[in-house]
């Protein structure tokens, strides 16, 4: 039997929010074994007898819904106990939901709809199975009245009184398109750790909870701790000056729930939405202890990476970069968790993917996404990888032309390859990569006429101080090309590689022809940007120029440039800007502007509470207000975006000194870069060759280092020493 075959939904007319729920009575049988396959195109939560079957969230989970489904199964023998109950609950979810920062609905299809096939292995060796398109499947009154990713829900307990009860549809085939290709969950959303309150406070008739991080979460209510017959619960990331709950950066986003009390005291918690937040306003019935729970939600990963350090605002940081990549890995590279956005970025997903892949094993997550990136790409009329993943459906490149983000399609799969020594993935992109990079050849002139370059209107280094819209839009082209650079390198070398010798060589020649346009067209004889902009310089020096004259020229340029300005990086740049100061002789520059306080600055946010890392460095200017400048339109300030803690990157390979020599750390280069106002400094990463471990001190203008490491290694001290070791704990000192 195929779910292909099932599916199910309702002739209710189109209503946003709306929430269908089926019911199936299951007899009782003699049975060995019973399993419930599943899925959705929408969003289900599956009950048997009133418990939640399964742990994931958001069932079957976020995809390109033209072509890819994923499906659950689920072995319920032991849940089973005679005349059963099977409830789903189904919401419309990023299918037909109200989704993107344009609050579209209908996306990807006109209504939800649910398929399902139970199966009973009896003890005589018989099959039963029960289905979604049964007779026995009847439709039900839902307990909501709303539920949507953005606004939340509102639900009414069984019993609650309700003055304007939706009608009943019953359960009909569906006979709506369905995705190409049906296949099980690899990787899924859950809860997982508990947020205790760490302040309440009454604030206006309200009582405002602090639960001390900002994360990306739900709150579960205990209604036999209500006092009042309803709550209402708003969600927001700050408070203001005044201590009011800050929510105008959530745009059209309500984040709130509101529960109704029935004759049901089970704990209510929602199924279809999740919220961006550290603070919570109730009203409606006292608050007690017990009331409220929080649980942070993110998808399945296992930890790998750890840092500490004496430096109180260095070791905060290492955490809020952390809690960022926990709030924006939700079924896919999220930008942000709390504003009506929450959209898959390929862009802040390759800024930040190096530093997740440290924190976290991120293999899964990103196989998954990847899929969605060839998906996608199919319906591009130009075999472009769209700015935002899952796509809305069949598009071009658009005007903006958003190099940088689509460029994931090269970067991500190297990564992997590097940090986890799988070319699965090299095999899997390879068609993606070259459609990408074709199209970006064909666009090379255009226009302005630039040969074997693609200049035209992006976003550039984005959200770069003191840089706009409309100049990046104009002077992009050192950063956007610079990516087209990296791409024509990543599938020369990946070509090579997979034995593509005859696609090699081509673009190899592209390469070394749009690196020569590049340093004719942006780059003047004295060794400074045309464009001159501290986004430019970084990406041409880590991208583009080769080391020599020219290279050592472009470099002094930048520094002069920080030590005038300030650091002024954007969401690109700002990734490689420490590593390249500490691999060139510049560790102390690159420490200062790790510590520095000011704004621009990673100091400077967390000196104003920040637990996660900022949309944007001054979203809280100095006099504590909060920066409501129009970038695009609309408020633009999140306080949980992970793109600038792509900082966690030097963490690893420069503070800890962990780095790759072979891919998956077949060999181990350990490198640490000291500097005394980090203190004692400790941490480790769970490799695929093992735990490698790395603690240093520096005392008296000494360095004292142990490591544990489990392949052969490279030992670079600070001195310059270089050391080959074998698996195995060592300890040395050497001079600074």
């Amino acid at each position: 039997m195929k779910l292909n075959q099932h599916f199910i939904t309702t002739r209710r007319p189109y209503r946003e929010g709306a929430v269908e729920v089926f019911e199936q009575k299951i007899p009782e049988l003699d049975l060995t074994r019973a399993t419930l396959t599943i899925t959705a195109l929408g969003v289900y939560e599956a009950n048997l007898n009133g418990v939640k079957i399964g742990e994931q969230m958001f069932a079957p989970g976020y995809t390109y819904y033209y072509h890819d489904l994923f499906y659950q199964t689920y072995d319920i023998t032991d849940s089973l106990r005679g005349n059963d109950t099977l409830r789903i609950y189904l919401g419309q979810g990023w299918y037909c939901g109200r989704f993107t920062c344009d609050n579209k609905t209908q996306i990807y299809g006109e209504r939800p709809a649910v398929s399902w096939i139970l199966e009973a292995e009896l003890s005589d060796g018989n099959r039963k199975y029960f289905c979604s398109d049964d007779p026995s499947v009847q439709a039900v009154q839902s307990p909501y009245d709303y539920a949507g990713l953005y606004d939340g829900e509102i639900f009414f307990a069984d019993g609650a009184p309700r003055s304007d009860v939706p009608e009943i549809f019953p359960p009909v085939s569906y006979e709506g398109p369905l995705p190409d290709r049906f296949s099980p969950t690899e990787i899924m959303v859950r809860c997982r750790e508990e947020m205790p309150v760490q302040d309440a406070t009454v604030k206006d008739g309200a009582v405002i909870l602090d639960f001390g991080q900002n994360f990306a979460g739900i709150i579960e209510i205990d209604p036999a701790k209500m006092t009042g017959s309803s709550i209402r619960i708003r969600h927001g990331e700050i408070l203001d000056q005044d201590g009011n709950l800050y929510t105008r950066n959530l745009r059209k986003a309500k984040a709130e729930l509101i529960y109704h009390r029935g004759t049901d005291m089970a704990k209510y918690r929602p199924r279809f939405t999740y919220m961006g937040f550290r603070y919570a306003e109730i009203t409606g019935t006292d608050y007690v202890p017990g009331l409220i729970t929080a649980y942070a939600l993110y998808s399945d990963m296992e930890r790998t990476g750890h840092f500490e350090c004496d430096n109180s605002l260095a070791d905060r940081l290492y955490q809020n970069q952390v809690w960022g990549q926990k709030s924006n890995y939700i079924e896919v590279p999220t930008d942000c968790p709390q504003r009506d956005e929450r959209m898959g970025y390929p862009g802040d997903g390759q800024v930040f993917a190096l530093t997740g892949a440290y924190n976290f094993d991120t293999e899964k997550f990103w196989a998954k996404y990847l899929q969605d990136i060839r998906s996608t790409q199919q319906d591009n009329t130009e075999g472009y990888v769209a700015p935002v993943v899952p796509a809305e459906g069949p598009a071009g490149v658009g005007f903006l032309n958003m190099l940088g983000w689509g460029n994931a399609v090269t970067i991500i799969p190297e990564m992997l390859y590097r940090q986890y020594g799988t070319d699965r993935y090299l095999h899997e992109q390879y068609n993606s990569m070259k459609s990408h990079v074709e199209c970006e050849i064909r666009h090379m002139g255009g226009p302005q006429g630039v040969e074997d370059l693609w200049v035209a209107p992006n976003l550039g280094d984005w959200l770069c101080p003191g840089k706009d819209i409309a100049f990046m839009a104009q002077h992009n082209g050192p950063v956007s090309n610079a990516f087209i650079v990296n791409d024509l390198r990543i599938l020369s070398w990946t070509a090579r590689y997979l034995g593509k010798t005859e696609d090699a060589d081509r673009y190899k020649a592209q390469l070394e022809k749009t690196r020569e346009a590049y340093l004719r067209t942006f780059i003047n004889e004295d060794g400074t940007m045309k464009d001159d902009y501290q986004g430019a310089y970084i990406m041409a020096l880590h991208f583009v120029v080769p080391k020599g004259p020219l290279w050592d020229s472009l470099f002094r340029s930048l520094i002069e440039k920080i030590r005038g300005e300030g650091m002024q990086t954007g969401f690109f740049s700002t990734e490689h800007l420490l590593p390249l100061l500490a691999d060139n002789g510049e560790a102390d520059f690159a420490y200062e502007l790790l510590l520095q306080e000011e704004c621009p600055g990673w100091m400077y946010q967390v000196l104003r509470g920040a637990t996660t890392t900022w949309e944007r460095w001054d979203a809280i200017l100095p006099d504590g207000s909060v920066n409501e400048a129009d970038q695009n339109g609309d408020n633009m300030v999140s306080f949980n975006h992970y793109a600038f803690g792509s900082v966690g990157e030097f963490y690893y390979t420069h503070i800890l000194g962990i780095r790759p020599l072979e891919p998956g750390y077949r060999k181990i280069l350990i490198a640490p870069v000291p500097d005394a106002r980090l203190g004692k400094v400790s941490g480790s990463f769970i490799s695929r060759s093992g735990k490698i471990s790395v603690a240093w001190e520096v005392k008296n203008d000494m360095f004292s280092l142990q490591i544990e490491t489990p392949e052969k290694t490279l030992l670079r001290l600070p001195d310059g020493t270089e050391k080959e070791l074998e698996a195995g704990s060592y300890s040395f000192e050497s001079a600074l």
